[in-house]
């Protein structure tokens, strides 16, 4: 591994510790020649996951879109990077699991609320009125009131 700093090839790694529940390796490396330290990540690569625009257009999946959509949702709530980046991870997960090289931006939104709902129905709410695209605080209504029988079904399941 080339040092980024000073171009040296002769780094060595510190530590290494398994990432994103295994799937992949961070490892914290010295340059032999500046002493200064880097991290680098060894992930398996997958075949490309596109998203397929409204419009039609086709974008390959952007993990750090989503999330950064999902950290707007959160924002100035009580929930750490740390939960939004494992809501992010368990949606990049639900996608690929589903075998499909090609998913609908709808389809990532609908996987994303999910993610959101069980962490805070603030954010799901945020998320949700940008991604439905709310004309009105009648479709917003509409939504607030689907949320509070979804919340109402999930306690009585909970509650058996």
């Amino acid at each position: 591994m080339h040092c980024p700093f000073c171009g040296n090839e002769d780094t060595k790694v510190l530590d290494s510790r398994q990432v994103e529940e295994g799937t992949a390796v961070r490892r914290r490396r010295e340059c032999d020649r500046c002493l200064r330290r880097f991290t680098t990540f060894e992930k398996f690569e997958d075949s490309p996951l596109v998203v397929v625009k409204k419009d039609g257009r086709r974008d390959q999946f952007s993990r750090s879109k989503m999330m950064a959509g999902m950290l707007r949702a959160c924002e100035k709530r009580p929930i750490s990077t740390e939960q939004i980046e494992h809501a992010a991870y368990a949606v990049e997960k639900k996608l690929r699991n589903s075998h499909e090289r090609e998913v609908s931006s709808s389809d990532v939104g609908e996987v994303v609320l999910e993610q959101l709902f069980g962490l805070d129905e603030v954010a799901y709410i945020r998320f949700a009125s940008v991604y439905r695209q709310f004309r009105d605080i009648q479709r917003f209504m509409e939504e607030l009131h689907e949320l509070i029988e979804m919340r109402e079904i999930v306690k009585k399941e909970t509650s058996r």
